[in-house]
């Protein structure tokens, strides 16, 4: 547990609060136990004039907040819109020393009028390779890097790759609630939509988009008919009729993060089957602890940050060709379960969420107090012409 007394927290970021529940949730709930959270998401567009926030509680601490944007509008005028919405919940909910969190530099023109105590990029991908990047991107996470007190970044290759631009990158890999996943361990009924999918069954779960090799999948599901693949989560910037089909793959849809563990428990192999491409050279996926602490053997392609340190510490099977990923999973389906457990444990233990955070959060504290940041370095904005409302949600 962080002893320090920590600062409210506004963070901006470019995943929807309730989407998938990952790094950001993991961390700003944890942040929401210690001072107030108030997680900023993109914009929604919507009919009317008026350009309002929607604050809606998602405990006692930690609000999700939706910036409302009449249909149309320009992306400047959203902008400008978007940063005095934003002024206004600072000043309405009366934070004075809070601290500027990061997700997306995108959320960079919209705070340029606000006086944090410490500026926080927590980098966990990198956005500008994934599909659909706005051109900006580059340029903007350039000036974030100028402005942070502390950077983080989300995986091995990542923060390589940002410390080429920045040499004191923090690294703060995936982690994982090890208490949660580990309930996979026990027997326990199938769920009603895996129930009648015979066994062995190989499962994935997550964001199914451009980062899915789908054709491995149909190779492997058409090499092994017997095998079937289980693959929960949303199908996202990609047209699910793209999606492989076949007798022996199941897909089951979204599920919650509380409803995983029962999946994976009827698992007999959890599989990582992304493409290589640019948007997966710097990915480093949450899963694989995930997996491990649910107590599956895992293959996955050669993806940097699962080779290192998974495979190296031979914790994970690495394979990339449809013949030799069927190969690794019958060799992860006669491996010894109760060594290969030990050995991601030992792995695991110093790998949770609430060690990362702790580290993260000394950081934070630590950049709060020896910060030289004047209160307030900018002239407020000038008032625009429409009259923008601070909506509340109960």
């Amino acid at each position: 547990m962080h002893q320090h007394a920590l600062a409210d927290l506004v963070c901006l970021s470019h995943l929807r609060w309730d989407f998938v529940f990952q790094r950001p949730q993991h961390l700003m709930t944890r942040w929401a136990k210690h001072a107030r959270v108030f997680y900023v998401e993109e914009p929604i567009e919507q009919d009317g004039q008026l350009a309002r926030l929607e604050v809606t509680p998602y405990n006692e601490q930690l609000s999700v907040v939706v910036p409302r944007i009449p249909r149309g509008t320009s992306a400047e005028t959203s902008r400008r819109w978007q940063a005095e919405l934003l002024q206004t919940l600072v000043d309405t909910e009366g934070l004075r020393d809070y601290v500027l969190w990061y997700y997306t530099p995108m959320g960079l023109p919209i705070t340029r009028s606000l006086s944090p105590s410490a500026v926080v990029y927590d980098c966990m991908d990198q956005l500008s390779a994934f599909h659909g990047a706005p051109p900006e991107l580059t340029l903007l996470e350039r000036q974030l890097f100028d402005q942070a007190d502390v950077v983080m970044a989300g995986g091995y290759s990542l923060c390589r790759a940002k410390q080429k631009i920045r040499s004191d990158v923090h690294l703060f890999p995936s982690s994982v609630d090890i208490a949660h996943f580990r309930r996979a361990r026990a027997s326990q009924p199938d769920p009603d939509d895996q129930r009648d999918v015979p066994r062995v069954r190989l499962g994935f779960f997550g964001v199914i988009d451009e980062r899915m090799d789908v054709s491995l999948i149909q190779s492997v599901a058409a090499l092994r008919p017997d095998w079937h693949i289980v693959v929960l989560g949303p199908v996202v910037k990609i047209d699910p009729n793209t999606l492989p089909r076949a007798a022996n793959i199941h897909y089951l849809g979204q599920k919650s993060y509380a409803e995983l563990p029962s999946y994976i428990a009827g698992w007999d192999v959890a599989i990582l089957p992304f493409a290589r491409n640019e948007s997966t050279r710097f990915i480093s996926p949450t899963k694989t602890p995930e997996y491990l602490a649910a107590g599956c053997p895992v293959v996955s392609t050669s993806i940097a940050d699962v080779v290192e340190p998974y495979a190296r510490l031979k914790l994970v099977h690495i394979a990339d060709s449809a013949p030799e990923f069927v190969r690794q999973v019958e060799r992860a389906l006669a491996e010894d379960a109760a060594q290969r457990r030990a050995q991601a444990d030992v792995f695991l233990a110093g790998n949770s969420w609430d060690v990362t955070f702790s580290k993260m959060a000394g950081l934070v504290d630590t950049a709060t107090r020896s910060s030289r940041r004047p209160r307030s370095t900018r002239p407020a904005a000038p008032r625009s012409d429409r009259p923008v409302a601070l909506g509340q949600t109960r």
